[in-house]
């Protein structure tokens, strides 16, 4: 559906943690003054050695204002991949900042020197409430911990990692792309499996996403440059439900521009194969849908979407605003 997961966690906790450090795992826990939990670990001729944090050491304070590129991984108390770079095919690069909390994922990151790989527990609600200043999402329980596998791979300027950011965006989307062709053929099979086993008279676009009309709406199809208003229901192929308009808004219907990339493909491609008033059932590649990336615990990578849904409307999109009397209209006018 959108492109952001409604569970989907800020940038800043993210990341891989590298499976020669998991085998330390047996160490227990240090703690900083502040209470962060904390296992540390340096790499010296190859292997992995363990290191206490210095905590507001003139080291640790002249990493401030600087950005770190971590690989990273986050999970929940029933060790449930929540977050994985390695799903995204690409590090994080967050600002380290000082941070007036007490045990803070700020902190965490201010532990690391580049090459340094570490385990943090960080109490979820605190995390949520402090450092994310967002509700608690569901499959995360209220008085637990995540625990980040974290890698530190590099520290630059400000400068340094806006310049290094295309290029990264460039390898991830080759990433992405050959991760896409592989995994396209393996879920076309398994949407033709569940399609025969449920009886589903399907169509197929150009993309692979399948759709079936199960009531006619009236008027044209819905097109690039409309607003549509849409109820919908998703499920995996197990019939696993993992997101609705009744849970996600109230009951009432999503509103989105088509043709301005705000959904994924899947519903870009497919909500066009509808009219208004249209009821009907998409069933979407994991390429077309969220890819290789995990959404939390209720969508693992590669999941094969299955969106029940019913175009409520179909509108024309609000004219932009006029610019400066004289002269020419302001950006998006007249779309």
């Amino acid at each position: 559906m959108f492109k952001k997961s409604i569970y989907l966690l800020p940038a800043l906790a993210a990341a891989l943690f590298t499976s020669s450090c998991k085998n330390l795992g047996e160490d227990k826990f240090m703690k900083t003054p502040s209470g962060l939990e904390y296992k540390l670990y340096t790499q010296k001729d190859g292997k992995y050695e363990v290191k206490e944090a210095k905590v507001d050491s003139a080291a640790y304070k002249a990493k401030l204002d600087k950005v770190m590129s971590f690989e990273m991984e986050y999970r929940n108390a029933k060790d449930s991949l929540l977050f994985s770079t390695k799903d995204n095919a690409m590090p994080i690069q967050i600002k380290m900042v000082a941070s007036p909390n007490k045990g803070s994922i700020e902190e965490a990151f201010l532990m690391l020197d580049k090459g340094d790989s570490a385990v943090f527990r960080i109490n979820a609600d605190t995390l949520f409430a402090k450092t994310f200043r967002s509700p608690l999402p569901p499959f995360i329980e209220k008085g637990s911990f995540l625990t980040f596998f974290v890698k530190a791979i590099n520290l630059q300027t400000e400068q340094e990692a806006m310049a290094d950011y295309p290029k990264m965006m460039e390898r991830q989307q080759k990433e992405m792309e050959a991760r896409a062709a592989k995994q396209a053929p393996i879920d076309d099979k398994l949407i033709q499996e569940y399609v025969k086993k449920n009886n589903l008279q399907v169509q197929k676009t150009a993309s692979g996403v399948y759709y079936v009309i199960t009531q006619p709406g009236s008027g044209p199809n819905a097109t690039d440059g409309k607003v549509v208003s849409v109820k919908y229901k998703g499920t995996l192929l197990n019939g696993k439900e993992f997101d609705s308009s009744d849970k996600s808004n109230g009951g009432n219907p999503i509103e989105f521009p088509l043709g301005q990339n705000q959904v994924i493909k899947g519903w870009e491609e497919g909500i066009k194969q509808f009219n208004k008033g249209s009821k009907g059932t998409l069933l979407i590649p994991s390429p077309q849908g969220y890819g290789s990336m995990a959404r939390g615990a209720e969508l693992p990578a590669n999941s094969i979407l299955r969106f029940d849904v019913e175009l409520v409307d179909i509108k024309d999109a609000p004219a932009a605003p006029a610019g400066p009397a004289g002269g020419p209209a302001g950006p998006g006018a007249g779309l």
